[in-house]
């Protein structure tokens, strides 16, 4: 008891946090929550601000859909596609990478924390890194794009004619769950590689932001070269394009068998992993400024 009261006593020094003795998941799960709402309290002080960024958060996202209307003003079908059934490949690709940037989408400043010595603040406080960094400066505002990623999906379901079944219902959340995962994972291992390289926000940008785009149009548009680099190297196509085109009836352009559309929660689940040994690999290599 005494040696649990000192560490407690300890974590209040560091940071303010006092943990007791738990398992490191609930740990960083437990920072995680308190930093994110100590973040909300903060943002919701200034209520009419909230609304007026969420709003715009809502409106430039919006614009992405907007592009693809505007290309069916010219044509019946994209890639063999329908407006109503890119409206579900877009609408599970932004509902998913809205839940993940909510929560996760401070995790690209860790370049910018190395760079000028902050990042060693986090490393004397007695909470994980990570769940650190994930929260720091949450944006409530991130959830204007979940909810244009949510109508544009609405609007695909009422419109399609689908053959629906249990397990064609049960696939939806499914993929909305795992894609956020498997996007998170995206954006741990670029924070990862940040350790090393330092400036590189923009390269994983170029897989998290550019991953959504690219999920959003149906995958008969793009070479099979590329759309076997997101199912093999990079498996964003279990985000939606895998799953999606069961819950549609199609066929995936690269010869698959069809089982494979159930597998993106075993997906995200080793995407996770490798993402989480790149985070102890590059924190272990991380060298402190000094400062």
């Amino acid at each position: 008891m005494a040696e649990t009261a000192v560490r407690a006593d300890e974590g209040r020094e560091a940071g303010g946090f006092a943990f007791e003795e738990r398992p490191r998941l609930l740990e960083g799960l437990r920072a995680y929550g308190l930093i994110t709402a100590m973040w909300v309290r903060s943002t919701m002080a200034y209520r009419a601000s909230f609304v007026m960024t969420a709003l715009g958060d809502f409106a430039v996202t919006a614009f992405d859909f907007v592009t693809i209307l505007l290309m069916f003003t010219h044509v019946d079908a994209l890639g063999g596609y329908t407006l109503p059934e890119i409206a579900l490949l877009y609408g599970l690709s932004a509902t998913a990478f809205g839940l993940c940037d909510l929560l996760l989408g401070s995790m690209d400043r860790v370049g910018r924390r190395v760079r000028d010595g902050t990042l060693d603040t986090l490393l004397v406080r007695p909470v994980p890194v990570l769940a650190q960094v994930a929260a720091d400066r949450f944006a409530l505002r991130r959830a204007g794009r979940i909810t244009q990623g949510l109508l544009v999906l609405g609007y695909a379901l009422i419109t399609l004619d689908i053959a629906w079944s249990p397990l064609k219902v049960l696939m939806l959340p499914v993929m909305v769950v795992s894609g956020a995962a498997i996007f998170g994972s995206v954006f741990v291992a670029g924070a990862a590689f940040q350790f090393v390289a330092q400036d590189a926000s923009e390269v994983q940008n170029s897989f998290t932001y550019g991953g959504t785009t690219l999920l959003q149009y149906p995958p008969t548009v793009f070479a099979k070269d590329l759309v076997r680099g997101v199912t093999f190297v990079v498996p964003l196509a279990f985000v939606s394009w895998l799953p999606a085109l069961y819950v549609l009836d199609r066929e995936y352009p690269v010869d698959l068998p069809q089982w494979v559309a159930f597998l993106p929660p075993a997906v995200a689940a080793g995407c996770w992993g490798l993402a989480g040994l790149a985070w102890r690999a590059g924190l272990r290599a991380y060298r402190s400024t000094g400062s």
